[in-house]
């Protein structure tokens, strides 16, 4: 019976320093008051006595956020800037031994590494150098906290807040950047407006000298159309002229005519000569006894 009762026991004590170290943990054990072990993830037994867990520590990466900071820029502006700051622990034991306190470490370093890096800055830089100024604070901690068991992934600035009278000046300025800006677009409107009147204008130009130029060909080509036609027309009558008085030469050559009917149509010949365009008929000589034979006759007809 009583070796039951110390086996009962025995367990008891057992089970009870039997530790199980969850994901994501790791536990920092000492044993006799000094360093001895860092257990990562499963079961663990302790010593009862000897061994006890110095430290919990939680392995994922966590999130400070620190309260608004006053600092000063180079040009003497004071603002108020809060802080943001992922870090992760990665090693336990420097962790437990490197800095008492460390979460009260890091705030304080942040808050002494923000003012150094933004005195060097002025107002304007600080305002527009976010970026910068994440990238040297996250170098600077990451370096500094190092001898820590802590590695910083990432620093944000989340508010930068300068004094209410700049705040009431950067709102004046931002909206007179605005207004001239609104006044750039109005007048780069009216230039494109103008122009676009402009090139209608000039489109509409071309249009109606290309119009005028067509028409004008339209009506030479009209004008050359008639004259042709004015000139076949006037050639036609010429060749039907011709061509009856060929007829009538005709008849009157199987007619048999006397001297004095060919000399008679020869004075008729000359006649439809004189109806054309020339100013001056040079007339045969043996013409000229035709032409008096004719006015002869003429003249015995009017009697």
């Amino acid at each position: 019976m009583p070796f039951l009762i110390a086996g009962i026991v025995i367990l008891v004590i057992i089970i009870a320093n039997i530790a199980i170290v969850q994901q994501s943990q790791a536990y920092v054990i000492e044993r006799l008051g000094g360093f001895h072990k860092v257990w990562s993830v499963g079961p663990h037994i302790k010593v009862p006595f000897i061994d006890r867990i110095a430290k919990r520590v939680s392995l994922k990466e966590q999130v400070l956020d620190y309260p608004p900071q006053p600092v000063i820029t180079k040009d003497n502006v004071t603002m108020q800037i809060d802080t943001v700051v992922y870090f992760q622990i990665t090693d336990p034991k420097l962790y437990t031994y490197g800095v008492e306190r460390p979460m009260l470490a890091m705030e304080t370093l942040t808050a002494t590494t923000l003012r150094n890096i933004i005195g060097d800055l002025e107002l304007d830089q600080t305002l527009t150098s976010r970026d910068v100024i994440n990238t040297k604070m996250r170098a600077i901690l990451d370096e500094a906290t190092d001898p820590w068991g802590i590695k910083v992934n990432r620093v944000e600035l989340k508010n930068i807040l300068p004094p209410q009278d700049i705040q009431n000046s950067m709102e004046k300025q931002m909206k007179a950047e605005r207004d001239r800006r609104q006044a750039i677009l109005q007048a780069e409107g009216q230039k494109k407006s103008a122009i676009l009147i402009a090139e209608g204008e000039r489109e509409s130009a071309i249009l109606k000298a290309d119009a005028e130029k067509q028409a004008a060909i339209l009506k030479a080509e009209a004008e050359r159309q008639a004259a042709i036609l004015k000139a076949e027309g006037e050639a036609e009558a010429i060749r039907a002229v011709q061509q009856a008085l060929a007829d009538s030469l005709e008849m009157l050559n199987q007619k048999a005519p006397n001297d004095q009917v060919l000399k008679l149509k020869s004075i008729e010949a000359m006649q439809v000569v004189a109806n054309g365009q020339a100013t001056k008929i040079i007339i045969p000589s043996e013409m000229q006894g035709y032409v008096g034979l004719a006015n002869g006759i003429v003249e015995g007809v009017k009697q």
